[in-house]
């Protein structure tokens, strides 16, 4: 038997010599009436219509934006989690630095907040190892 700290002292944990998996649960059958899919096609198609009126640079700079948050995310908890923060950067560079050029207006920002969090990157590890 194993224990598990809690700030009210050690836990007592108990394993089950061969856990089970659980069984798997169908998937809910969904019947949708003839009206039900006109309109879902309808608000599929307006969605495309929005995401078309937007410039794709604008959506690329969002999704690296996202790896940015990813990444302070997991730098931010104790400790931190280096090797997913180290993915969602590279992740991030991978856009913004193979993307030079090709991101508009956006270019800058994410240039300067790509060597931020790198920066921040380089800071945490650094007092994790110290």
């Amino acid at each position: 038997m194993s224990s598990l700290w809690t700030p009210d002292g050690e836990r007592p944990v108990r394993r089950s010599p061969d856990p089970q998996p659980a069984p798997a649960q169908p998937a809910p059958q969904v019947s949708l009436s003839p009206e039900d899919m006109d309109e879902l096609q309808d608000e599929l198609a307006e969605a495309q219509r929005e995401i078309l009126s937007v410039p794709a640079s604008a959506i690329v700079a969002n999704h690296a934006i996202g790896l940015f948050q990813l990444a302070a995310v997991h730098l931010q908890v104790a400790p931190p989690n280096l090797d997913d923060a180290r993915l969602a950067i590279d992740a991030m560079g991978a856009l913004v630095d193979g993307l030079h050029g090709r991101l508009g207006v956006d270019e800058g920002t994410l240039d300067d907040a790509l060597a931020q969090i790198r920066m921040a990157f380089v800071q945490v590890a650094g007092s994790v190892e110290a």
